[in-house]
């Protein structure tokens, strides 16, 4: 996958990804929103030194580190990929909480419509908004969305220097042993 110009990354800001998503998931993750670099190359979490792939890697969820490009191999794991907002921006903080609530909105309705039996929100911050739930804490949560669990993951942005690759690894472990899933 070629590495996006600067010309194709600023054509790329709105742009919408298209759902990784099926019936029978095991667990849905959900990113805030695309970044430029993924919309240039109609992939999820494609940015250089994003952390989800490792991290879905080092946790158990895939027998090897699949490639952005690859991401339509999650289905065969029962893993699926969508957005908050769908819309692609340079930064997440871009978004406006209207954006962000009615993203919960989407979100609540895609898990009514494909039971998964985890929605996996990569990002505090934005769950916190789209969901009104300004005290929420990484892991588990009490509500349900659509009939689906929920749990909270950190955001894999490599800028997220909260949690260094080991501790990212380990919150998406103990999400694949909540769902039952073998370590691949």
């Amino acid at each position: 996958m070629p590495k996006p110009t600067a010309e194709q990354l600023a054509a790329a800001h709105d742009r919408t990804l298209p759902d990784v998503v099926g019936p029978g998931l095991s667990v849905l993750f959900c990113g805030i929103n695309p970044g430029l670099y993924s919309a240039a190359t109609g992939h999820h979490f494609a940015r250089p030194g994003n952390r989800f792939w490792p991290a879905l890697h080092r946790s158990g969820f895939t027998p090897r580190q699949l490639h952005p490009s690859e991401q339509w191999e999650l289905l065969d794991y029962g893993l699926g990929i969508t957005n908050i907002v769908a819309r692609a921006s340079a930064r997440a903080d871009e978004l406006t909480r209207e954006e962000l609530r009615e993203g919960g909105r989407k979100l609540t309705a895609l898990a009514e419509r494909y039971q998964p039996e985890y929605v996996a929100v990569v990002g505090i911050s934005a769950y916190r908004v789209a969901f009104d739930r300004p005290k929420t804490v990484i892991g588990p949560q009490t509500e349900i969305i659509g009939g689906s669990k929920l749990w909270v993951l950190p955001n894999p942005s490599g800028l997220n220097a909260h949690y260094q690759a080991d501790a990212l690894a380990a919150a998406f472990g103990e999400l694949r042993a909540a769902a039952g899933l073998p370590s691949a």
